[in-house]
């Protein structure tokens, strides 16, 4: 029987798709209980490699014979020895080339929306939660909460024929590494980050102030900067097109931002409950939020993007319903998930402060979105 090896673009489109999978996980259970590769329709069993070293014997019974199979494990060669274990005894199954650190790094583009004259994209990071946007029209793009594998993006923008004039970051990210300092210094962008948040930065940048309108190409796409503190005190929201609310960290589809991730959660959980509450309430309720997150695959829509009308969220997502303050802060402060991985160190990264190379980086990313209150 046959051992294929699939890349992390071939297990994302069998989530976008909703196709079913068997996913075989033989990291240990801890690991596996933290994170995993989700999918409407995957299937789990979850044996440490450590288990199937005298072989797959008992394994095989517990396998269907009508899915395809998948061995993952963190980084590829203990997945490897079990398919082949498995092929040994007959059967077809496939192993993720990389293994749970590539599917960390993998980005799909999908197409939001067509625009005036453009269009929109958002970047899942289907491993990570991440959703990175890029807005194009007439030969220009603006990026914005560009993730660190810059190359994406850059190759993404020569297919298209489009040079990015404008990068931004929501604000200075906790939870993963930032591409979008280094992406416009090497297309000769220019970078804006929100001043309250990069107090302690070592690198240049312009100001993302609230009010700031920007227009991409000809077609004239404006990309108005919200100021909407909570997550951060500086995090800043951007209305596209007069369509669309990019929400940074603040709203989720399913959940809200956590503000504890600069030690501060008392201090900005009343900025938190402001934009929410009052800024937000004052937009346009026919608005296309896109969040700079997910937390759980049913925040996706059929077409794989992640996004939601924001009067459907004041209706439906439950830190947008708590009318009592007390109530709310409580909420907020008690129900936090554990801290992202290395998430002090991260924003060190991401102030300039310090400069891991590509693998530090990665370990430091490892392990799901943690950005939302519960």
């Amino acid at each position: 029987m046959t051992v294929t090896k699939w890349t992390a673009a071939q297990v994302a489109r069998k989530v976008i798709e909703n196709k079913e999978l068997f996913i075989v996980d033989v990291r240990n259970h801890d690991a596996f209980e933290d994170w995993k590769i989700e999918g409407h329709k995957f299937e789990y069993l979850n044996i440490p490699y450590f288990e199937l070293l005298d072989g797959v014997e008992e394994l095989v019974p517990q396998l269907p014979k009508d899915k395809e199979i998948l061995v993952v494990c963190a980084k590829e060669g203990s997945s490897m020895m079990v398919a082949e274990m498995l092929s040994d005894e007959g059967m077809d199954v496939a192993y993720l080339e990389g293994g749970m650190k590539s599917w960390s790094m993998y980005l799909e583009p999908i197409k939001v929306a067509d625009l005036n004259g453009g269009e929109l994209y958002q970047f899942v990071r289907l491993g990570k939660g991440c959703l990175s946007y890029m807005v194009i029209s007439e030969g220009e793009a603006a990026l914005i909460d560009a993730v660190r594998f810059t190359d994406v993006f850059t190759n993404f923008a020569k297919e298209k024929d489009v040079e990015i004039k404008h990068v931004f970051d929501t604000h200075l990210h906790a939870d993963h590494i930032s591409g979008g300092r280094h992406i416009a210094a090497q297309v000769g962008a220019t970078y804006y980050l929100p001043p309250k948040d990069a107090t302690e930065v070592v690198y240049d940048y312009t100001p993302l102030e609230d009010g700031l309108t920007v227009q991409i190409g000809l077609a004239k796409i404006d990309v108005n900067a919200l100021y909407s503190p909570g997550h951060t005190i500086g995090s800043t929201s951007f209305i596209v097109d007069n369509q669309y609310l990019l929400t940074g960290d603040i709203l989720f589809i399913d959940s809200i931002g956590r503000p504890d991730l600069a030690g501060l959660a008392e201090d900005w959980v009343g900025d938190l409950r402001t934009t929410l509450y009052k800024r937000y309430r004052e937009l346009a309720e026919d608005l296309i939020v896109l969040p700079a997150h997910f937390m759980i695959i049913d925040e996706l829509n059929e077409d794989g993007t992640v996004s939601k009308r924001l009067g459907d969220l004041f209706a439906e997502n439950h830190g947008l319903n708590i009318e009592d303050e007390e109530e709310f802060r409580h909420t907020v402060t008690d129900n936090l998930p554990p801290q992202p991985n290395a998430y002090q160190q991260i924003r060190q990264v991401n102030m300039g402060k310090i400069t891991p190379d590509q693998d530090e980086q990665t370990e430091m990313e490892i392990g799901p979105n943690r950005c939302a209150v519960r």
